[in-house]
């Protein structure tokens, strides 16, 4: 009768029994089980256990069983160094490709980003190529202007207070010096010390100027170099149009001053038979050149019809007109009707304003109304606003109306339309037919220029006698063009008007595009 088997007892003793096969499993099984519990109360399992966690997430185990058995029937460890070496070689394998692959596509990338650059236009590369030469060519420079050291860097120096209203070419005393006077002396004159190599500095109390459109009818005294003297005794209503309050000058009042200027601007619509400013854009009337402008207040008004008003005054030592105006954001220049011509090409401007802007219109046999006529485009409108208008006064001066009497019947030798005059504001429209001016009786008025002194970019040109403008192909009468904001577009028919319809289209086949395109586009517009 066999006897059963008794693998161990408690207390951690063993049991001799004979038999060399009970002996190798008991002693296995005892030597496993010791294992296991040095291997639980071993320290150093607690810093490999996130190895083991980390290792499982990332090769996961696929075997039925939570543990695997080894060929002999034993638990084997997952982690064993045989294992571990076999999927480090894996991983090792996995960077690689991932290595291979990320070359292969930056490879790729730089492969078509090198098609896409030589299929570009050539023009496109060489102007970037030259910037970039350029660009590398000045750094040179002042790296070598650097490394000379600090004593041959120039610095430029602050110009002298007396300059914080310098104005380049405009010098009324260095031009009296040179014998110059009735009006040339403020005219524009460019000699050899007309540039100054300082920088100008502000005003000591200049502040930032207040934001669009607030900073148009409100600005800050100490910006501008203007005294509150020169405020009460300007004689223009444009310039009266403001108020001095503490640092600031305002230009909006609820005074009877500030609402003058809508009553003269509604004044001038009706004469033209319109029923308030803001009808002007449809009447054709767009850009506005206003002579001796004061500071602005006749522009800023209209600004708010959609009409843009450019301020033109004579140069000053102050700059008191085209400074407060240019404050204020509205656009201004130094000009005036001396010598030279406004720098402006002929049949510029829609209408031109003139309310007390101290021009002797019958100066000179009339050559300042001349060059009314060349900025003014066809159908465009003539506003003068004088005392010397006033007829009933005029009877008991006779020197203003001398003065009245040559500027009306000038204006008619120009073909001008005088329109009903209310109060002190008149208002010519000029003529839309160029047959007007052969029509003229032989001598009567200003001759029509020639093509050689029918320019059309005239910069500071002298004054030229002679109806200028005629044998242009912008002559288009306003009430026949574009109305805004639809003359922003100018399709290529209109560009052809300006003599710019050529360059357009060589700048369109300059686009790298197909060829079909370009043959479309050529179509287009030769059908226009």
């Amino acid at each position: 009768m066999s006897r059963p088997l008794h693998r161990g007892v408690s207390g951690g003793g063993r049991l001799s029994v004979n038999g060399p096969d009970f002996w190798d499993d008991s002693q296995m099984k005892d030597k496993i089980e010791k294992e296991d519990l040095e291997r639980n109360r071993s320290p150093g399992d607690q810093t490999y256990s996130p190895t083991k966690f980390l290792c499982r997430i990332l090769f996961p185990d696929n075997s039925p069983s939570k543990h695997n058995l080894g060929e002999n029937g034993l638990l084997s460890d997952p982690f064993s160094p045989g294992t571990g070496r076999n999927r480090l070689k894996y991983t090792l394998v996995l960077i690689r490709l991932s290595l291979v692959g990320i070359i292969l596509l930056a490879l790729t990338g730089s492969f078509w980003w090198t098609i896409s650059i030589t299929s570009s236009s050539r023009g496109h590369i060489y102007h970037g190529y030259r910037q970039l030469q350029e660009q590398v060519v000045s750094d040179l420079r002042d790296i070598g202007q650097l490394s000379l050291g600090a004593a041959n860097v120039k610095d430029i120096e602050y110009c002298p207070p007396e300059s914080e209203n310098f104005i380049p070419c405009f010098n009324v005393s260095e031009n009296l010096d040179l014998g110059l006077s009735k009006g040339e002396e403020v005219d524009r004159h460019c000699g050899p010390g007309s540039r100054q190599n300082c920088l100008v500095l502000p005003p000591v109390n200049y502040k930032i100027p207040l934001r669009w459109p607030t900073g148009r009818d409100v600005i800050w005294h100490a910006n501008v170099n203007i005294t509150a003297q020169e405020v009460l005794s300007s004689g223009s209503m444009t310039k009266r149009l403001m108020m001095l309050e503490e640092e600031q000058i305002s230009f909006r009042s609820d005074s009877a001053m500030f609402d003058s200027i809508e009553d003269y601007s509604h004044q001038i619509a009706e004469m033209i038979g319109l029923r308030n400013e803001s009808n002007f854009v449809r009447a054709g009337v767009r850009t506005i050149l206003d002579i001796g402008c004061g500071y602005g207040s006749f522009g800023a008004h209209l600004f708010s019809s959609q009409l843009l008003t450019m301020c033109v005054a004579n140069y000053e030592a102050s700059g008191s007109q085209v400074q407060l105006t240019l404050e204020r954001g509205l656009p201004a220049m130094i000009g005036s009707f001396n010598s030279k011509q406004l720098p402006y090409p002929s049949l510029s401007f829609d209408m031109i304003h003139c309310a007390e802007c101290h021009v002797d219109w019958d100066q000179k046999d009339g050559i300042f109304l001349v060059e009314v006529d060349r900025l003014l485009r066809p159908g465009g409108y003539f506003v003068w606003t004088s005392t010397v208008t006033n007829t009933q006064r005029s009877v008991r001066n006779k020197v203003s109306l001398k003065k009245w009497n040559f500027v009306r019947n000038f204006a008619e030798s120009m073909c001008w339309e005088l329109l009903p005059q209310q109060d002190e504001t008149v208002v010519w429209k000029k003529t839309s037919l160029k047959k007007c001016y052969f029509a003229r009786r032989p001598g009567v008025g200003p001759s029509i220029c020639s093509k050689g002194q029918d320019i059309e970019s005239p910069y500071y040109r002298p004054l030229q006698a002679c109806i200028a403008g005629t044998q242009s192909r912008r002559w288009i009468p306003i009430e026949e063009r574009t109305k805004w904001p639809s003359r922003a577009k100018l399709n290529s028919s209109e560009l052809k008007i300006h003599g710019n319809g050529v360059c357009y289209l060589k700048l369109l086949l300059r686009i790298p595009l197909t060829g079909i395109q370009q043959l479309t586009i050529i179509g287009h517009f030769f059908h226009l």
